[in-house]
């Protein structure tokens, strides 16, 4: 049974593995057998590598700064010309929190592209390449509680995170019949760098208001996405395509 979730003899390309959930889901895909590609906006963040290569996994790194149109454009080509790889996993991403009357057009922008537009133009061009090269594809995009909620103070990053929702379901329906599966994982409350400020103030009021709202009583941490990460990227999940598979330890049921 085991062996349904095993990814030995797969490659994947995983964008945001730096820290926190993108580095749980790289180093869990490794762990289930995947050699891995990092596409990193700074390759001098060597830690997950060197936690991949140490358990017997192969790994590569590859700058981009997804905020930079062209650079994104690039990616796949320039990864392809030397890896072929069968799993995107679209993890990278932004928010800033401003007032919604006060958002700088600048600043949208810049949380449009990194969530959205460039997790669109590696889908595309990843699925380009599998359909030209008659791979079976499977893509993970990484979608949120603001996917389905409008977070406030973060216009952006809900208008970006909606639209994930919306891609993974149509690129789905375009290449599902073509052997390539479109998924998204949409965490919930999850304890990472980008939320350490919360989590530790002195005045705990916004956070104790957070955790006794999400039914298992505790946030999530990033390990947690190994196994969702490990399923839809496998034959596990071989007839489900199209879904956003929330982790939030209940808080999207209550």
């Amino acid at each position: 049974m085991l062996d349904i979730f095993s990814l030995a003899g797969q490659t994947a390309l995983v964008t945001g593995g730096a820290r926190g959930i993108g580095r749980a889901i790289a180093i869990g895909l490794a762990e289930a057998g995947a050699d891995i590609v990092l596409v990193l906006r700074d390759t001098s963040q060597t830690q997950t590598k060197s936690m991949i290569e140490a358990m017997g996994r192969k790994c590569w790194t590859y700058a981009a700064d997804l905020r930079n149109v062209q650079a994104v454009s690039n990616i796949i080509a320039t990864v392809t010309a030397e890896h072929n790889f069968q799993i995107l996993v679209n993890v990278a991403g932004i928010q800033r929190r401003v007032a919604a009357q006060d958002f700088p057009q600048e600043v949208y922008d810049e949380v449009l592209q990194v969530n959205l537009g460039a997790t669109f133009a590696l889908c595309r061009d990843a699925g380009r390449y599998w359909l030209e090269q008659g791979i079976a594809g499977r893509i993970i995009n990484t979608a949120s509680l603001a996917s389905f909620q409008g977070a406030i103070n973060m216009a952006a990053y809900s208008a970006s995170k909606g639209g994930v929702n919306q891609l993974t379901k149509a690129l789905s329906n375009e290449w599902a019949s073509r052997g390539i599966r479109v998924n998204a994982i949409a965490p919930g409350y999850i304890a990472t760098d980008m939320n350490v400020d919360t989590r530790t103030n002195a005045d705990t009021t916004y956070y104790d208001s957070i955790t006794t709202r999400i039914p298992q009583g505790r946030w999530g941490n990033p390990d947690e996405f190994k196994g969702p990460a490990i399923f839809l990227a496998s034959q596990a999940s071989s007839y489900v395509t199209g879904e956003t598979v929330v982790v939030d330890g209940g808080w999207m049921a209550r």
